[in-house]
């Protein structure tokens, strides 16, 4: 565990370290498309942040391969070097579309020689649990069909969910924390090595994505663009068929004993497949919800437009950070509550908690106006729109009118020129355009 943790910090560490030079260079190279009819932003934003994830990945499995037990990772499996070639091809995808913009096909042809590459190095699905049958061995066809297959229906969910800041790196990196607690489980627990590449995979984009979201957090300084998003898509999927292709069931165990009881004990099985749907979860429901929409309208269903989940909790009156905060909890939901059912899926206490956070979070879907307040020994540690203004308010009413009693009545007030606005830009940089890095200044001792 702790090499695991270790891995972990070193790739948040280089991927948080090397965004800030990486957002430098999109705005020198021109990486900034300017704001699209359905885009959330105002100003633009510079992409390309898959590069400072993309030397996140390598940093992070260049130290695990000299680490005392990581590195048998990868003296016994080829996986980390399949996973670390077909992130290279995607991830220089992603740059070509991030800066001079490429076609839909050609993309989706990209993804697909991506995982084909993954495939001829070995990381496949090999076989798939039937519940009353056991493992079934797939066909090179088939199974290379269904990695491909895997592979680019997550790339997309995860590049589809990319709408709001922060929004999929937060999503992603809550999916991949369910999926470390799996993982690990089936390698420490069952004592099954081939599930210890996929535990590292989890950790690896654990340490991305925490990397990254800093500077991702709204309001965003520079968006991870396709060249993160397909990266850290394909990093998931990986990781699933990972423990999926290469665990075999029966060395678990779980096919003795009744039936009933074989159908309870199979479900960690089932839960490397599941886990990548959990991030699909809410896109994909998204995206169904789009197609009827634009379809109902008469437009084609590839048409742009404002009608997604995060545009219509933005426009129903919840915030910018309060609808990514809504989306990470049915994401964390949904993923901590799979992974708690391939724990005990018996339990009713665990049906009982499920229901009751859902119903939680109806509760902050209905309350978009509603702005909680903290005690004011935490009022420090809380953003300014969360704290108590009472005292505030009551200190600064008497002010005016202390002031009207001590002017003169036959004075009149000159009337202040109107402040000029500031020039947009980017968000804090200072890079592009002519504002000024000290607006106020003035000479010593005249009024400001």
């Amino acid at each position: 565990m702790r090499e695991y943790l270790l891995t972990l910090c070193i790739v948040a560490a280089v991927t948080y370290l090397l965004t800030g030079p990486v957002r430098k260079f999109a705005i020198a190279a021109g990486a900034m498309p300017e704001i699209r009819a359905r885009d959330v932003h105002r100003e633009p934003t510079p992409r390309l942040g898959g590069i400072a994830m993309f030397g996140g990945l390598c940093a992070g499995l260049l130290v695990a391969a000299h680490l005392t037990n990581l590195k048998d990772v990868f003296e016994t499996s080829n996986e980390p070097r399949a996973l670390l070639s077909g992130a290279g091809l995607i991830w220089l995808l992603g740059v070509l579309d991030d800066k001079w913009g490429v076609d839909a096909l050609i993309k989706l042809g990209g993804q697909m020689i991506a995982a084909g590459v993954m495939v001829l190095q070995g990381l496949t699905i090999l076989w798939l649990p039937v519940p009353g049958v056991g493992p079934v061995s797939l066909t090179p066809w088939q199974g290379t069909l269904l990695t491909v297959a895997l592979v680019v229906i997550t790339i997309n969910a995860v590049n589809f969910v990319d709408g709001l800041d922060g929004l999929a790196s937060g999503m992603v990196c809550i999916a991949a924390a369910a999926f470390f607690m799996y993982a690990y489980r089936i390698w420490f627990g069952y004592g099954l090595e081939a599930a210890a590449p996929a535990t590292l995979f989890a950790a690896v984009l654990m340490g991305m994505c925490l990397g990254f979201l800093p500077h991702n957090a709204h309001p965003a300084r520079i968006f991870m663009g396709d060249s993160g998003s397909m990266l850290i898509g394909l990093v998931l999927a990986a990781g699933a068929i990972s423990i999926t292709g290469q665990v075999d069931p029966d060395a678990m165990k779980l096919f003795a004993g009744s039936e009933t009881a074989a159908v309870h004990a199979t479900v960690p099985v089932y839960i490397p497949l599941l886990l990548p749907l959990t991030v699909i979860a809410v896109p994909f429901a998204d995206l169904v919800l789009a197609i009827v929409r634009r379809t109902w309208r008469g437009q084609s269903p590839f048409a742009a437009d404002r009608g997604h989940l995060h545009h219509r909790l933005l426009e129903i009156g919840h915030s910018h950070s309060r609808a990514v905060l809504i989306m990470y909890f049915w994401s964390a939901l949904i993923a901590f509550g799979a992974v708690a059912y391939s724990v005990n899926s018996a339990g009713v206490w665990f049906v009982l908690a499920i229901v009751a956070l859902s119903a939680v979070g109806l509760v902050l879907l209905l309350l978009p106006r509603f702005t909680p307040r903290v005690p004011q020994w935490a009022e420090a540690f809380v953003p300014p729109r969360y704290r108590r203004r009472v005292a505030t308010a009551q200190a600064a009413e008497p002010v005016a009118p202390a002031r009207e009693q001590t002017e003169p009545e036959h004075r009149e007030q000159p009337e202040r020129p109107a402040p000029e606005p500031l020039p947009t830009g980017l968000n804090g940089a200072t890079a592009i355009g002519d504002r000024s890095r000290f607006p106020h200044r003035r000479k010593i001792g005249t009024p400001q």
